[in-house]
């Protein structure tokens, strides 16, 4: 404000500039004196001239001012044109067949925004780690996060052919006890299968094998070699299905039904790159290519 009346030569000239009371500029023209020590202007009823003590700081203030309003400009147009970096954290599997897949068109559409991708099947806290979104594949639990859904996600127990033919195939839940299931260490609520029928039968199992991994694609060996049973995401499943390699089991119960989830800290003043970035990946998985495999 200082910088401002130096400039225009009077407090209310100042203050038409920056939409402001002449009041307002007055305290705080008085607040700054109070806090150096000693007058700035010299005031009359006529007349409003700088004090040899103001007009010494009175360029690096008009500096500052300026600077101040570059940084203004260039914050406003970051919050509305789509551009600088987001930092997306994104599951493994998912992010290395859905997402990677969608950048390149992605940034023929926004040349001015990049992508920190952040791809692991951990949980990351977005506020903690600095991440701006990420996306999440659950039945999404409570959050303080703001949570898009995406697409719907669905959660199969397959098998191979080959194991089918040599084991059977189990048509209630209570018959994978006992026998070889995979498991995914990082599953959403806990490594314990829980079915429902269209009855409303609920039956939990929790799975016993050989084998459990922090990431699904690392079960697909030991699955088409037909030693175990497991369960996966369709996403990763439906492809298999398609050409014959895996086939789904126990098709009357289903497993906790989910989806993928844009999410971020707070749909309030969401910059226009994490808005542009959320609205094109809703676009494009909306309707997700992995149904026509299955």
């Amino acid at each position: 404000m200082f910088a401002k009346v130096a400039e225009e030569g009077s407090f209310a000239a100042a203050a038409r500039a920056m939409g402001v009371s002449v009041a307002t500029v007055s305290r705080g023209v008085a607040r700054l004196e109070e806090r150096l020590g000693a007058r700035l202007f010299n005031r009359t009823s006529r007349q409003l001239a700088l004090t040899e003590f103001g007009g010494t700081i009175a360029e690096k203030a008009g500096d500052i001012y300026r600077q101040a309003e570059e940084a203004e400009s260039a914050a406003r147009e970051m919050s509305v044109q789509p551009r600088g970096l987001v930092r997306l954290a994104v599951p493994m599997s998912f992010g290395l067949r859905w997402v990677a897949p969608l950048m390149p068109g992605f940034f023929k559409a926004y040349p001015q925004i990049s992508i920190d991708l952040h791809l692991s099947d951990a949980t990351v806290d977005i506020v903690a780690q600095g991440f701006d979104a990420a996306l999440r594949i659950a039945a999404l639990p409570d959050s303080s996060l703001v949570a898009k859904r995406l697409c719907p996600v669905s959660q199969l127990v397959v098998a191979s052919p080959a194991y089918l033919e040599r084991h059977g195939r189990p048509t209630h839940p209570r018959e994978l006890v006992g026998r070889p299931c995979l498991s995914y260490a990082y599953r959403a609520r806990n490594e314990v299968w829980h079915f429902v029928n269209n009855a409303g039968e609920e039956e939990a199992v929790t799975p016993v094998g050989p084998l459990r991994v922090t990431n699904a694609d690392a079960l697909l060996p030991t699955l088409l070699e037909g030693l175990a049973i497991a369960e996966l995401p369709e996403f990763i499943a439906g492809e298999y299905l398609a050409d014959g390699r895996l086939e789904t089991i126990l098709t009357d119960w289903h497993l906790t039904r989910g989806g993928v989830y844009f999410v971020t800290p707070s749909a309030r003043a969401r910059p226009a790159k994490v808005t542009a970035l959320a609205d094109y990946l809703a676009g494009h998985l909306s309707t997700p290519a992995w149904f026509k495999r299955a």
